[in-house]
């Protein structure tokens, strides 16, 4: 039996439908928001592992006193500083040479084209932990041991950025080039003024992915570095688990610290992020 769309039994399948809906993402988000609820609130207090029931742990006393332990910490502002120095070299340097890889594959047709792109794709496929000692021999041979350049210059170009741009880009009309050729523009002009503008969307997108993927990263930089000078945060926070015991209330801090800079770059980006997924997908 057919259910008019004016019905009362219409209406109500659909408002229980919507409330289903509604029921299973708030309990999605629930998940996905408690963890960093629960970090926050542990670094929030002194101690922390001596409270036996969440209650009473939520309802203690709160106070600052792991944060101001980290800020007063010269190492866990060195941490900071090199975490922040090297996502911002190798995002930049992502967009950069991906972008140049992506644009030549995609508008360049030359010999071995094809066969490139599929190498970059089987590329991805290889687990990092694969090239992990080759990439260690590497960067003693060159005596980059503790120095930026092993945390910078590895990274600077990735297989699924260049995948990501070139995607991006062959939703770019052609048309739009060739007008500017037809006028006069070489074609490292139509790159800076014409193509560039046009991919900032996806730029957006891969930038906050690169960034969030080397600010998280934690074991090339524990491999290549051994020094406090040099380290990432991570690599800092996790001296923070003894042996012992762990010391719940300056991680719990160390580690709000960690996820501020995320939370703060998905905030102000949220619509561009959106943007460049959505235009990304969709194919004319």
């Amino acid at each position: 039996m057919r259910i008019i769309k004016n019905s009362i039994f219409y209406i109500t399948y659909k408002k229980l439908k919507s409330l289903l809906v509604y029921f299973f993402l708030g309990i999605l988000t629930f998940f996905m928001i408690f963890p960093l609820f629960w970090m926050f609130l542990l670094s929030l207090k002194e101690f922390p592992e001596r409270y036996s029931d969440f209650f009473e742990l939520l309802f203690s006393k709160f106070s600052f006193n792991n944060y101001i332990d980290a800020f007063k910490s010269d190492s866990f502002l060195i941490y900071f500083i090199n975490s922040l120095v090297v996502g911002i070299f190798v995002t930049l340097g992502n967009l950069f040479f991906s972008f140049l890889v992506a644009y030549a594959l995609e508008r360049k047709k030359f010999a071995l084209n094809k066969f490139i792109f599929f190498t970059i794709l089987g590329i991805m496929i290889v687990p990092q932990h694969i090239v992990m000692i080759p990439l260690y021999r590497l960067i003693v041979d060159f005596g980059w041991i503790n120095t930026y350049y092993a945390l910078i210059f590895p990274w600077l170009v990735t297989p699924f950025g260049i995948f990501m741009v070139k995607q991006y880009i062959q939703q770019i009309p052609i048309e739009i080039e060739e007008s500017a050729k037809v006028d006069g523009c070489s074609d490292w002009k139509i790159i800076f003024k014409i193509v560039i503008p046009l991919c900032k969307p996806i730029f957006t997108v891969l930038g906050i992915y690169i960034f969030l993927t080397n600010w998280n990263s934690f074991l090339f930089p524990f491999i290549l570095t051994n020094e406090d000078s040099i380290r990432t945060l991570p690599v800092g926070l996790a001296f923070y688990l003894g042996k012992q015991s762990i010391d719940w209330g300056h991680l719990m801090a160390g580690a709000s610290f960690s996820a501020l800079p995320i939370l703060v770059l998905f905030a102000v980006f949220q619509k561009q992020i959106i943007k460049g997924l959505i235009q990304g997908a969709l194919k004319e």
